[in-house]
């Protein structure tokens, strides 16, 4: 990247893109500053240490290795230089509400076998799936991921023409082709549950998404000690290295193109005037918000028509003795989750039947929980905008507790020493989250790709977003790879 030295940079956010970006832009030596609202940096991967507890209360899955080593690799690092990993076995087990159970490993020859249980010939669908899958995700970060194709110019040229196969793959569901090389409601499920995780339905979500098979079954799962937490303090650590300051507990609430520069201002009246700034907040509320209205480059309307990504009701919960049979990822799945869907997508409302997620780190690493206690938090995905006041939160609550007893044979009621719940209004408060959401943009088939929010302003020079609503999308490794993106364009502009 270029030399920025002189050029003064504050970036408003301090999640995984924020990070990403402060740290590429003080590797081509600009002077970084970074605003973060809350109390600690990571955004969404924000940590609850209490009565002995640490919880990740975000992202819990490190998946996709290789986007962490290309990012480390940048500045001459790697990611064992700021914390370990364990490889999961198995990565996950999977529990069907029909009192089925599967443990998804690391070993596809045993994987393959297990499908052939379920359907004949889907050993061998497994295979050819998870080639299909590895070809896509080679070909989909080389061409798509990690070259920002953010405008209709950038998708004709040649590289992208020699990559049509994969292209094309925008255009149809990943329902429809699952559906093309497995018949058993179950094992679909399995090939599409990262779906939820893209903030996206199996109806709504790009074929391309394929490519996370590979990164599921090939890559592997892997945990890194202390959490993802870690992985931030890393981050943090590295951007320290190259220069840039950080402050906490300082909210934005004015950002303002000033005649040579910006205006920068917290709600406690404090005041910056960098040459550019990075916004890696949620991209909606820092428009409507944060920006005058003749700096905005949407309108309310344009944000009203975007599907976002599931909220959750999450709990964090402090739990004594062992949580057998429980893994550290465990996925609990109704025979048909299509109603769970409808409930997030279609007609907004808590499931009755719901797909949730339990996470027990504690299953890995013993300083995450006191002696004799499990570390466990639940979550289960919601419509983003849905009410949660405290009477339904209880009654869910009790509905939550007695299905995970009912369906892993865990009953956690009666062992709860610490317990938090954290929902919809919760994501807006803390994150300022357009509709509560979880995760931020849906990866729906009208906002993948150059259809998502740019991360250069139309309307504003030297204004630039990174984060889960820009290109290329939602999850830790992909908001590492936005933050190179808008590095890359600031500097572009900037030379």
């Amino acid at each position: 990247m270029s030399d920025l030295s002189g050029e003064d940079v504050t970036v408003v956010g301090g999640g995984i893109g924020g990070l990403s970006a402060a740290c590429y832009l003080a590797d081509a030596d600009a002077n970084v500053s970074l605003l973060e609202k809350n109390e600690q940096l990571g955004g969404r991967a924000s940590r609850l240490e209490v009565d002995g507890f640490r919880f990740d209360m975000g992202p819990s899955w490190y998946l996709m290795p290789d986007v962490f080593e290309r990012f480390f690799a940048y500045f001459g690092k790697e990611p064992r230089d700021y914390y370990d990993l364990q490889r999961l076995d198995p990565h996950y087990r999977v529990f069907f509400k029909d009192g089925d159970q599967i443990d998804v490993t690391g070993d596809n020859d045993q994987m393959a076998q297990k499908f052939e249980e379920y359907e004949p010939g889907a050993g061998e669908a497994f295979r050819d799936y998870l080639a299909t899958s590895e070809r896509h995700y080679e070909t989909a970060m080389n061409k798509f991921v990690y070259e920002d194709r953010s405008e209709l110019r950038d998708w004709v040229d040649l590289d992208v023409m020699t990559a049509a196969p994969v292209g094309l793959q925008l255009i149809g569901t990943m329902q429809s082709h699952v559906e093309d090389y497995f018949e058993h409601p179950k094992l679909q499920q399995i090939m599409q549950y990262t779906l939820v995780f893209l903030g996206g339905s199996p109806r709504t979500t790009p074929a391309l998404y394929n490519m996370m098979s590979h990164v599921d079954f090939n890559l592997g799962v892997y945990y890194p000690d202390g959490g993802v937490g870690a992985v931030v303090d890393g981050l943090v650590e590295l951007g320290e290295e190259l220069g840039v300051t950080y402050e906490t507990d300082a909210e934005v609430d004015e950002i303002s193109r000033r005649k040579d520069g910006f205006l920068v201002e917290t709600v406690h009246g404090d005041t910056t005037h960098p040459d550019e700034v990075v916004v890696n907040a949620d991209y909606g509320h820092a428009e409507r918000e944060l920006l005058p209205d003749h700096e905005r480059q949407y309108d309310d309307d344009y944000w009203d028509d975007k599907t976002y990504a599931p909220s959750a009701f999450l709990m964090y919960m402090g739990v004594e003795g062992d949580v057998e049979p429980l893994k550290h990822h465990t996925l609990v799945l109704p025979t048909d989750w299509d109603p769970h869907f409808d409930d997030i997508f279609d007609e907004p409302a808590w499931p009755d039947d719901p797909a949730y997620y339990l996470c027990v780190p504690s299953k890995t690493d013993d300083t995450v929980a006191p002696d004799g206690h499990s570390n466990l938090f639940v979550l289960v995905p919601i419509a983003p905008g849905l009410h949660d006041g405290d009477e339904i939160r209880e009654e869910y609550r009790e509905k939550v507790l007695a299905d995970i007893a009912d369906n892993t044979g865990v009953d956690l009621r009666d062992r709860i020493v610490y317990e938090k719940q954290f929902a919809v209004s919760d994501f807006g408060e803390r994150y300022n989250a357009t509709e509560g959401t979880a995760l931020g943009l849906a990866h729906t088939l009208r906002q993948t790709a150059l259809l998502r929010p740019n991360n250069r302003s139309s309307a504003v020079d030297g204004l630039y977003f990174t984060g889960s609503f820009t290109t290329p999308g939602i999850g830790v490794p992909m908001c590492l790879i936005s933050g190179e993106h808008t590095a890359e364009a600031l500097i572009e502009d900037i030379a």
